[in-house]
Parts: structure tokens; sequence; C-alpha cells
């Protein structure tokens, strides 16, 4: 069979047509509602600005958590900051609820000192939903009051980002 045999029994077989009318144009869209501020939501610049005031304030979600004692030289803080310390080990903290998460947190810090680790990494995860991360703010209250803890920040993204922090630990 030929490609023009092929063509003319396609036509043969779909009978004749008639061309499909262009559709009419789509009416215009309305304008656009303009933006209004919405009341009740915190204005997080203001609440970012006040957690560098307070330790006790409130991380919201994608908010970078640190601390750094005045022992802790401005060199090493820098290397914390940018992930420049190999976490010698590692506590996922996934699936814990507040409770759990305390006992386990203070279980490895413990196991963490007691063999001499000078840097670990926690991962709390970033907070689902949108409300307050309940663990990134119980672990960042929870490491401030550990004398055996020098320094914390959030892990640069490659290694978790806001939700992990690095932690610098007092050797023995």
């Amino acid at each position: 069979m030929h490609e023009d045999d092929d063509a003319e029994l396609f036509r043969a077989a779909v009978g004749k047509v008639a061309p499909l009318r262009k559709p009419a144009p789509a009416p215009p869209a309305p304008p656009r509602p303009r933006a209004a501020a919405r009341p009740g939501k915190p204005d997080e610049k203001g609440v970012r600005g006040r957690l560098a005031d307070h330790p006790d304030a409130v991380l919201l979600r994608g908010d970078p958590s640190a601390f750094r004692r005045e022992r802790v030289s401005g060199h090493d803080w820098q290397r914390l900051r940018r992930g420049q310390f190999s976490a010698q080990d590692e506590l996922d903290l996934h699936g814990a609820n507040a409770l759990q998460a305390e006992t386990l947190l203070a279980r490895f810090l413990a196991e963490s000192a007691q063999a001499g680790l000078g840097c670990v990494r926690i991962i709390h995860g970033k907070g689902g939903g949108e409300g307050v991360p309940v663990l990134k703010n119980l672990v960042d209250r929870l490491l401030r009051q550990r004398g055996d803890v020098l320094a914390f920040h959030s892990a640069p993204p490659a290694q978790g980002g806001t939700g992990a922090l690095l932690v610098l630990l007092a050797r023995r």
C-alpha cells in the first residue's frame, strides 16, 4: 500500500467534514481585589525582632535558632553558623511528643557529653501546619538551660536548615 492510498482510505472513511467555528473570545477577567491587611496575624518582623531580645520568645516556622555563651570565640561561632563543624552524633526527634522529646534529648546530651563529643546535630523538624513549632521551641529552651551546651545554631540548608540544630558541647 502507498501513502496516497492510506490518505484516500482515511478521507473515504471519515466522509465530508465541516471546519470548526472559531470560539468566541473569553470575557475580560474581573479586576483583582486589592490586598488588605489581615487582622489577627502576628507581625513577623516585630516577632523576629523581639526574639533576639528575649530568649523565652516563641520561634516561628522558618525562624533560625541561635545561642552562644560568652566563652565561645567569634571564630568558632562563625564556623558553627556556617556548618563547618562535623556532627559526631545525631538525634532525630521526628514523631516524638514534647515529653518524649525532652527525655530523649536529656539522655542524648548526657551520653554525648560522657563520650566526649564536641558537636552534635539535633533534628526537631520545622513544625507542621500553621501553628507554633512545638519541638523546635522546646529544644531551643532546653538547650539554653544546660550548662554543657556552649552554643547552638540552626543548621545550614544542606544539613536540615531551620529544622535542625548544630550544638557545640563543653568537653570534660
